[in-house]
């Protein structure tokens, strides 16, 4: 153990360093933090799970329209130290530090050990990791989940390991059990194994076995809430009803041209809309939004491109977030500042970074590539803003580290090897001077 002590320090010092940036943020930005919207839910659904044993927002009124895995952690850590919000966000802390080693443990496989510091410092200190951890939302558990299984499906497609089968079907299933639309994971799973059959470079028993597996763990651990959604509203729901309230608060007459939030097509409140569902159930909404659609064809797509272009906003207006609950103090302000600028550097960075690296590291970049397509299309389809990019900004920050890669190293398919060869191909020619004066370049042997 000690003999491998020093493979761990750099994780160590990234875990350490990250806690470190996310508790004095805690301190600072988001002391006296109060719960609010959707955070208020899921701190109101654990109070209920301790006193009444019941998944419920209002007194014994069991409901299915939240995914239950942060509440159940919520109320767990009330029930161990009490009902105060601070223990979840130390918690979070935690979590989010861990992403940023699982980010960091990325970069050290797909580049260098170098890099990959460099890219544990920039995960610990981008804020569209960090502020997520003083916020008592999902998105901290949700990235971290998120992460975890990209990093075991990359470890799959090195050494098709039964552990990491299980690590992704566990990521997997609790990414969806935390955010619904955690389970269109699966589906990267398919088509990485359709890459995967296609370059055969792995045995397609090895591949079938890892489907069933990760398959197989993530319905499993997925079916007990299933039949408990079944007992409460009779009908099939896999881990939340919700989605007809975010589709008919995206696509209305209002969302088109609302500036409520700042920036136009953003998701609005059902009572803000126009003109106002007849149907307030979860069929009825995702109906109202579907006929939208189809009859405002022009401004469906409209509203579309501008969710994509929302999806990249340094800032989209989040109500309740500390820095909104707090504006005045000045470590508000100052986190303000980067949350404004510092996405601009990253994205440019990231989006250089996959250009120059992508040839090299095609597969080792594959799964990050999946998982960013699958991200900006649930944005195009649901709605966009930096919130729902959330769970990419890791895998931002690592292309970022490919950049870095790139120009800094001389391994084979970074650009600072392409110019040392282009020089040495230059310098390779000399100049014999001819007796009338003339020179001849002449390529050396």
């Amino acid at each position: 153990m000690l003999k491998r002590l020093p493979v761990y320090l750099p994780g160590i010092a990234v875990f350490s360093f990250a806690l470190f940036v996310r508790i004095i943020y805690n301190i600072t930005v988001a002391h006296g933090y109060i719960p609010e919207f959707d955070a208020g839910y899921y701190h109101t659904i654990a109070l209920h799970l301790n006193s009444e044993h019941c998944f419920c927002l209002q007194s014994y009124d069991h409901t299915t329209s939240r995914a239950p895995f942060w509440p159940f952690v919520m109320a767990i850590i009330y029930r161990l130290v009490g009902p105060y919000n601070a223990y979840p966000r130390l918690f979070l802390c935690f979590l989010g530090s861990g992403t940023c080693v699982l980010t960091y443990l990325f970069a050290r496989d797909i580049f260098n050990k170098k890099v990959a510091l460099v890219v544990g410092i920039l995960a610990a200190l981008y804020p569209g990791l960090f502020i997520y951890d003083g916020w008592l939302y999902s998105e901290s558990v949700y990235t971290f989940f998120t992460m975890g299984f990209a990093y075991s499906l990359f470890r799959m497609q090195r050494s098709l390991h039964v552990r990491w089968m299980v690590s992704c079907g566990v990521c997997l299933a609790c990414a969806s059990l935390t955010r619904p639309n955690g389970i269109g994971l699966l589906l990267l799973v398919l088509i990485w194994t359709l890459v995967m059959l296609r370059s055969r470079t792995i045995s397609w028993r090895k591949l079938v076995q890892g489907i069933l597996v990760i398959s197989c763990l993530t319905f499993g651990l997925i079916a007990p809430w299933t039949f408990r959604n079944y007992q409460q509203n009779h009908h099939f729901t896999l881990v939340a009803t919700g989605s007809g309230a975010v589709m008919a608060g995206s696509y209305n007459d209002t969302t088109v041209t609302s500036t409520m939030f700042g920036y136009t097509a953003m998701w609005l409140p059902l009572g803000t809309i126009q003109p106002a569902p007849t149907n307030y159930t979860e069929k009825g909404l995702n109906g109202y939004a579907y006929h939208w659609m189809l009859t405002h064809k022009g401004q469906a797509l409209y509203l579309f491109s501008q969710h994509f272009v929302n999806m990249w906003r340094p800032y989209t207006s989040e109500e309740g977030l500390p820095v909104r609950e707090f504006p005045n103090r000045p470590s508000s302000q100052f986190v303000w500042y980067l949350m404004n600028t510092t996405p601009f550097v990253i994205i440019l960075l990231a989006a250089f970074g996959l250009v120059v690296t992508i040839r090299a590291k095609w597969k080792e970049l594959l799964v990050p590539c999946l998982i960013i397509g699958l991200t900006i299309i649930l944005c195009i389809i649901l709605y966009g803003s930096s919130r729902f990019r959330a769970p990419i900004e890791p895998l931002l920050v690592l292309l970022a580290g490919g950049a870095v890669w790139s120009l800094t190293s001389t391994e084979p398919g970074t650009l600072r090897s392409w110019f040392h060869r282009r020089s040495k191909a230059v310098g390779s020619k000399i100049e014999v001077h001819m007796p009338e004066g003339k020179a001849l370049s002449l390529p050396m042997r």
